[in-house]
């Protein structure tokens, strides 16, 4: 819960001024080194009253409670000139979308301990049109920045404001311990708003996402772990994560993914009571060879599909590599993953699970699932290179490649050939 603070600032305060003209970045950074000297005493909140406060990139400190009022709004400037250079991500190597520095976030921390973001529904907005259209047009350099990321850090809680309009990934926790994020509504525009995803858990211990709304430009939710060589060497993975009482929409990517880069494995995650409306996928792990790693222990109920192309997706040939560098040797195991309660309609393809021989699988369960779907072609239900079990009901009809159980888990039909391939791509 969040903390009372023994001081409180306006940012008004330090000389901030909220006309959506005025460059408001000295304030921010008086603020912050204001509460910055409280830390023995609780640390400070800094309020920032109803009104567009346009600001260049800020840190953030430590025992800090940052408070938007109703119908404040923080602007990320749109200039990159104003926007610090950053070492790669140990984890990735790279830029992720260019070789060497990356942009920094608008709001940003490292190394920090209780960290509050809140506020009555105000508004951070990355004013990330103007990056969009550089990166369509080859024009940037380095990597656009994330709106909100906050790396090696712990005890965090992120709550009833709006994110929107991120340059890059929206919320990026990287590194972090006890993160809870809830309240949130979180928007870019669903077409041409390149990679703005929602929340990227990224090497990510104990978390919470709960009573949220996510419509963006990429995957809603991407919880991620470090990408090839660099993200095996570091060797940070993300895991206990919960995800619960959402309602998404995602019509590029997915509602929620896990991966592509996922190279320090994904372990315990549990997604539950989550809507996925009018999306390209609903739930989606995606790896390929030179991952290494794993995603293991996941656990997905209580989902509810609306008009959603392809409902549940693993895919294993996600082939990109910050560089050639990557051992093909290091493939990811995919073990220990259930999806109980699925129902949805308008749904195209409810199943596309695609293992390869050199990356197969195992111990998948299905149990009470129906999905209407909008097309009775064959292989609906597809599958690649799996083994595992539906027990109960389930429409469509699984795949052969399936142990089929009753209802009392009494083994009904024995799989006869896991590796048998009915992926198809034309629908």
């Amino acid at each position: 819960m969040p903390k009372f603070r023994p001081v409180v600032f306006s940012l008004t305060e330090f000389g901030g001024i909220g006309d959506g003209v005025g460059l408001n970045t000295e304030a921010f950074e008086r603020g912050v080194f204001a509460i910055s000297k409280l830390a023995k005493k609780g640390g400070g909140q800094l309020n920032v009253p109803a009104g567009k406060w346009l600001t260049a990139p800020f840190n953030l400190t430590s025992h800090m409670t940052l408070f938007l009022d109703e119908n404040a709004v923080i602007l990320g400037i749109d200039d990159e000139k104003y926007w610090p250079l950053m070492p790669p991500l140990p984890s990735y190597g790279h830029g992720r979308e260019h070789p060497g520095p990356r942009y920094g976030s608008l709001i940003h921390g490292q190394n920090l301990r209780d960290i509050v973001i809140t506020g009555h529904n105000g508004t951070i907005n990355g004013q990330g049109q103007l990056w969009w259209k550089k990166y369509r047009q080859k024009l940037l350099n380095y990597t656009r920045g994330p709106l909100v990321q906050i790396m090696w850090s712990a005890n965090i809680l992120i709550s009833n404001i709006t994110l929107r309009d991120s340059p890059f990934w929206t919320l990026h926790p990287y590194d972090c311990k006890n993160i809870t994020v809830r309240n949130m509504t979180i928007l870019a525009p669903i077409f041409e708003a390149p990679n703005t995803d929602g929340i990227d858990p990224d090497s990510c211990e104990d978390m919470l996402i709960e009573d949220s709304y996510i419509s963006v430009g990429d995957d809603a939710i991407a919880i991620k772990s470090g990408w090839d060589q660099y993200g095996i060497s570091y060797g940070r993975p993300s895991k206990n994560i919960h995800i619960r009482n959402l309602v998404v929409r995602s019509m590029v990517s997915a509602g929620i993914s896990i991966g592509s880069e996922m190279s320090g494995g994904v372990s315990n995650v549990t997604v539950e009571n989550v809507l996925f409306w009018n999306s390209r996928r609903a739930v989606r792990i995606k790896t390929a060879v030179g991952r290494g790693g794993y995603v293991k222990d996941i656990s997905y109920r209580n989902l509810t599909f609306e008009d959603v192309r392809v409902g549940i997706v693993i895919k294993t040939d996600y082939n990109e590599h910050p560089n050639g560098e990557f051992d093909p040797k290091d493939v990811p195991v995919l073990q220990d993953i259930s999806y109980t309660s699925i129902h949805g309609e308008g749904v195209r393809v409810p199943v596309r699970i695609q293992g390869s021989d050199d990356i197969p699988v195992r111990n998948i369960t299905f149990r009470d699932m129906s999905v209407g779907i909008t097309d009775k072609k064959q292989h609906i239900f597809q599958c690649a290179y799996v083994e595992g079990r539906v027990i109960g009901s389930v429409y469509p009809a699984p795949c052969e490649n399936l142990d089929l159980y009753n209802e009392h888990e009494q083994l009904v039909k024995k799989s006869t050939f896991q590796n048998i391939s009915d992926i198809d791509y034309s629908f």
